[in-house]
């Protein structure tokens, strides 16, 4: 295979292409979504691109949390902290991810090695949202088991909007700045071997004046981690799967308008202007946009499903004549 003509994507799988929100999350259910949304990148493979694949944990670190909570309450457990969560669930998926994943290849006759990695994200210590948590994780409490818990732990808490006088656990969500390991996972991709790393937006860690590696107790945007991944391996393009085929203007208004091509440019107006929701489109347009200023060819945020169609999804690119602020 002649890497230099290649394609390197990363492929960034939505917490849906995983469990689904009208579903228990058993382990029954999330293999076979997991198998669904794999199929999808088979077209991709055919292409002769060379794939990183990263995924989304959101579900199961809830459910982690839930049951770490859970054991705490009933028999006094110690608490596991987040990045030991974040390992964890980055174990069970990329276990469930390269599975499935050999098990497609080989139904359709293409040779690929699929590894997965426990991954660390570096994070800069003194970013400004360590100073401020807003990631919401875990259970909500009322009012008294919160003030306890952040008498005894230390953590920090946050009302909950949508459920009246329910409080909620918040951590910080730094920027990704680095990953362990890149070097390593570039020269694997490049080789024809499909890589599953930072998933969950990858273990949150930093490293202090004598070189030494501390973890951080935050979450890490998975689709912002993602790009970070693309730039740092020099990938051609960044795929953001998702539960929509396209990027929408007024989204599920009667004048709801795709946004099929765009540029920087516009996307940064758009972005600006408000037309993407936060904690929904925003955050992958901010990763798309990102990637693209920073050396990315193209940018897609689709539906797994759509790849088969080479006209698929919304697809953001550099406009050379813009400004990189």
């Amino acid at each position: 295979m002649d890497n230099q003509k290649t394609k390197l994507a990363v492929i960034a799988l939505g917490g849906n292409a995983l469990s689904r929100g009208n579903q228990r999350g058993t382990v029954e259910e999330q293999n076979a979504n997991t198998v669904d949304t794999l199929e999808s990148l088979i077209y991709l493979a055919r292409d002769g691109y060379n794939l990183i694949i990263s995924h989304g944990n959101g579900p199961q670190v809830g459910s982690l949390l839930a049951d770490n909570a859970a054991g705490i309450e009933m028999y006094g457990n110690a608490v596991m902290p987040m990045d030991v969560c974040v390992a964890f669930t980055q174990g069970q998926l990329g276990y469930m991810i390269e599975r499935n994943l050999r098990n497609i290849l080989n139904k359709h006759g293409i040779r690929r090695e699929v590894i997965s990695m426990v991954s660390q994200v570096i994070v800069d210590k003194n970013d400004p949202a360590m100073r401020d948590p807003v990631k919401r994780i875990g259970k909500i409490y009322n009012r008294a088991e919160a003030d306890l818990l952040a008498a005894s732990k230390g953590w920090a808490f946050k009302e909950e909007p949508k459920v009246d006088g329910g409080w909620r656990r918040v951590v910080p969500s730094p920027s990704p700045v680095d990953f362990m390991n890149a070097d390593l996972v570039e020269r694997l991709a490049r080789a024809g071997n499909i890589v599953i790393t930072a998933g969950g937006g990858g273990i949150p860690v930093y490293r202090d004046e004598a070189g030494e590696i501390h973890p951080v107790e935050g979450v890490i945007d998975k689709d912002l981690a993602s790009a970070m991944v693309g730039i740092r391996v020099h990938a051609d393009e960044l795929y953001i799967l998702t539960d929509v085929p396209y990027i929408y203007q007024n989204y599920r208004q009667p004048d709801q308008k795709i946004l099929e091509f765009l540029d920087y440019r516009d996307t940064l107006a758009h972005l600006r202007a408000g037309t993407f929701a936060e904690g929904s489109m925003a955050p992958k347009i901010r990763a798309c946009l990102h990637f693209v200023k920073h050396g990315g060819a193209k940018a897609v945020i689709t539906e797994a499903t759509k790849l088969e169609d080479r006209r698929y999804g919304s697809k953001i690119t550099m406009n050379y004549e813009d400004d990189r602020r």
